[in-house]
């Protein structure tokens, strides 16, 4: 009887056990469904759009749009450098070795002079990026695909521009925060932003405030004029840094690219610094191009300024002209930086 009794015990000391597994069981097992609920929510708050400013206004834009269509070539480096697969962009206008213009799937819309929109409209876009170039098509590619959300990033460095300068700076500044924003790369950008900063503090400090500087144009073997205040590439930058022209527009009667000014009154200024872009050196259009340093090198009327006798010339990076990335310009900047400093 006594070993009936121990038998009953046992058994009943078993079954408790069991009972207070399952019930630990119960309690775990909604836990790990919150968790997975909770989860489930966080990815549910994830904002499917963005609001950005464009040079027209507040725009409400997709987060990682499907079939984007790029046309501002002051965003490729950065979309490529991100890993931002395009639909279609304007191969004639790009580098050669652009990772867009060897993909056979992305479509070539052209070049901004005769642009093939009807591609474009092909592409069923969800996101078109218009700027510079093509910023005059603006209105044209809204009717054209009015299902796609259309931005237009331009930056306003031209004559009418009161603060060229300024808008340059700040003008990268927001394209590249936007495309973090729209394409989910915010701390790649942030980063692209400090780097810029950075850049811009190095050349000003470098400069000392009185050095005459003359920017020039090289294309066709000619030199031509870049005037202070207003173009792409140099104009802007006389405000940025402070540099003192040394020829100014008010010594001209021409626009930025500066035709008729000729050689020897850009010698004649005796600049102490001449700042170069070689316009021809991207473009594989150009067949018998020649290098920007070889014709300041083998120009007669500049052997006896200060700047070529001194060696004080900074090249802008070769792709500039058809690769007007923040990158491009960080690059500039710290050239002109370590130039100066010397």
């Amino acid at each position: 009887m006594g070993k009936f009794k121990l038998t009953i015990i046992l058994a009943i000391f078993v079954l408790m056990l069991v009972a207070c597994s399952n019930s630990n069981n119960a309690i775990s097992e909604p836990e790990a469904n919150e968790s997975e609920t909770s989860g489930q929510t966080e990815e549910s708050t994830e904002p499917a759009t963005v609001e950005i400013t464009d040079a027209h206004g507040t725009v409400t834009v997709p987060v990682n749009p499907k079939n984007v269509v790029a046309l501002d070539n002051r965003t490729f480096e950065t979309l490529a450098d991100w890993g931002i697969e395009l639909a279609a962009v304007p191969k004639a206008v790009m580098l050669a070795d652009s990772p867009y213009v060897n993909d056979e799937n992305v479509q070539d819309i052209g070049n901004h002079r005769e642009p093939n929109l009807e591609i474009l409209a092909a592409a069923d876009p969800e996101l078109v990026i218009v700027g510079q170039r093509f910023s005059g098509y603006y209105e044209d590619i809204k009717k054209l695909v009015p299902n796609a959300v259309v931005i237009d990033l331009n930056i306003d460095v031209s004559e009418e521009a009161s603060t060229p300068g300024e808008n340059l700076v700040n003008g990268f500044k927001e394209t590249t925060l936007t495309l973090g924003k729209i394409f989910d790369k915010n701390k790649e950008a942030e980063q692209l932003v400090a780097d810029l900063d950075q850049a811009i503090e190095k050349a000003k400090s470098a400069y000392n405030g009185s050095d005459k500087v003359m920017s020039v144009i090289v294309s066709g073997g000619n030199i031509g004029f870049s005037a202070p205040q207003t173009g792409r590439v140099w104009g802007p930058l006389y405000e940025i840094f402070g540099w003192t022209p040394a020829l100014g527009v008010d010594n001209t009667t021409t626009d930025h690219q500066g035709d008729e000014i000729s050689v020897e009154a850009i010698a004649q200024s005796n600049p102490d610094w001449i700042f170069v872009l070689d316009r021809d050196a991207p473009l594989s259009s150009v067949t018998d191009k020649v290098p920007a340093q070889d014709v300041i090198d083998n120009s007669p009327a500049l052997q006896n300024t200060t700047a070529v006798s001194k060696g004080q010339i900074v090249y802008a990076p070769n792709n500039t002209y058809l690769n007007e990335s923040v990158q491009t310009f960080i690059e500039l900047f710290e050239n002109i930086a370590n130039s100066l400093a010397k």
